[in-house]
């Protein structure tokens, strides 16, 4: 196929994504797991890109969790989606941001679910007034944070201090990008390159320096999927689901995971640690796993912002081996220091999976 025909059907795989004038929805579950990646999407955002990107206190949870678990029903989703509209829409913004790939999965369900059947937005303006008096408009574009990284992420390389290559060698560094699933299967159009061809964080890789490692698992969920741990019968799933992938991955020696959603560095990072002790299995090099990184932190150390300000420290997995690779300096005598400077004490040392 000629170069022009692979551009003219590529199209059909991208997605409009705003320039700026963002209102940004923190997620309810990340701030846990990676609690610096959120403040760092706003330090890139504001501090090295110049956007306006607003956020409000008074942002809740989407429900998805829950309602992905099967304890509120769509009325009270819709009406808690309404509710984060109309925040936007006091803000002056138009262009919705969220960080949780649940919760983009959920708005454009939300959204679309309005489109076919206005008489559900109907409903939902009504419910939300009755319970709130507020009122919305429904936002001009939504675009996952991870989206809005990609989008930049040439001008983010320009500015970079690192890049995702090996320092000593001179070599490409070999990433594995894992797409959380409520990002590109749930309504593949709205992912850029779709549920075949997701690019968002390939993307990202490529733009940085680093070499996008295939694999035949590649596609497979991480096993978060809410049932399959919040019901803790049946974590064994959920585990098994992430052993599946580290299987197929390990071959082709990675030297690090990037991922965009919220559960699914939590536990790519995490399970590693468990199978360890399971099994006394571990991925990657010398017995260090494979470092497993959000998007924002892979952004935040091609900058140069110091690892433990990103929050690298609450990973299970050392990412010390990765920014050794990259030549970036850190300083082992900070990393468990709080805010202000306190020691925080150091965690217990696993029994197999090595750690710095």
């Amino acid at each position: 196929m000629k170069i022009e025909g692979k551009k003219r059907l590529w199209q059909d795989y991208q997605k409009e994504i705003a320039t700026d004038n963002y209102f940004y929805a923190r997620s309810c579950i990340r701030q846990n797991f990676f609690p610096a990646s959120e403040k760092t999407f706003l330090r890139v955002m504001r501090e090295e890109l110049n956007k306006d990107v607003y956020e409000d206190p008074r942002h809740t949870t989407c429900s998805g969790i829950v309602y992905h678990s099967d304890l509120v029903t769509m009325d009270t989703t819709m009406t808690v989606i309404a509710r984060q509209f109309s925040l936007m829409t006091e803000s002056g913004r138009k262009n919705y941001v969220p960080s949780c790939i649940t919760s983009f999965g959920l708005y454009t369900e939300v959204l679309e679910m309005w489109e076919h059947f206005p008489e559900l937005e109907t409903k939902a303006r009504e419910m939300l007034w009755k319970a709130t008096g507020r009122e919305f408009e429904k936002p001009e574009n939504v675009a996952h944070a991870s989206d809005i990284i990609y989008k930049f992420r040439n001008e983010i390389a320009s500015r970079g201090k690192f890049r995702l290559v090996n320092h000593r060698t001179g070599q490409p560094l070999r990433g594995v990008e894992h797409i959380g699933c409520h990002y590109s299967k749930m309504f593949p159009h709205k992912g850029v390159g779709g549920a075949e061809y997701p690019y968002v964080l390939v993307g990202m890789i490529e733009a940085f320096g680093g070499e996008v490692v295939d694999y035949p698992e590649r596609r497979h969920c991480c096993g978060f999927g809410f049932r399959q741990y919040v019901v803790k019968a049946n974590r064994g799933f959920s585990i098994s689901s992430s052993r599946k992938k580290f299987e197929s991955m390990a071959p082709y020696k990675p030297d690090f995971i990037l991922t965009n959603c919220p559960g699914c560095p939590y536990f790519l990072d995490r399970w590693q640690y468990a199978i360890s002790e399971m099994e006394g299995v571990t991925y990657g090099e010398n017995g260090y796993g494979i470092p497993v990184l959000t998007y924002e932190e892979l952004a935040g150390l091609v900058l140069g912002y110091d690892p433990w300000d990103l929050g690298l420290q609450t990973h299970q997995v050392s990412v010390e081996p990765l920014l050794e690779k990259m030549g970036i300096p850190y300083n082992p005598a900070t990393k468990y220091l709080g805010a202000q400077g306190q020691d925080l004490g150091r965690p217990e040392k696993p029994s197999v999976l090595k750690v710095y």
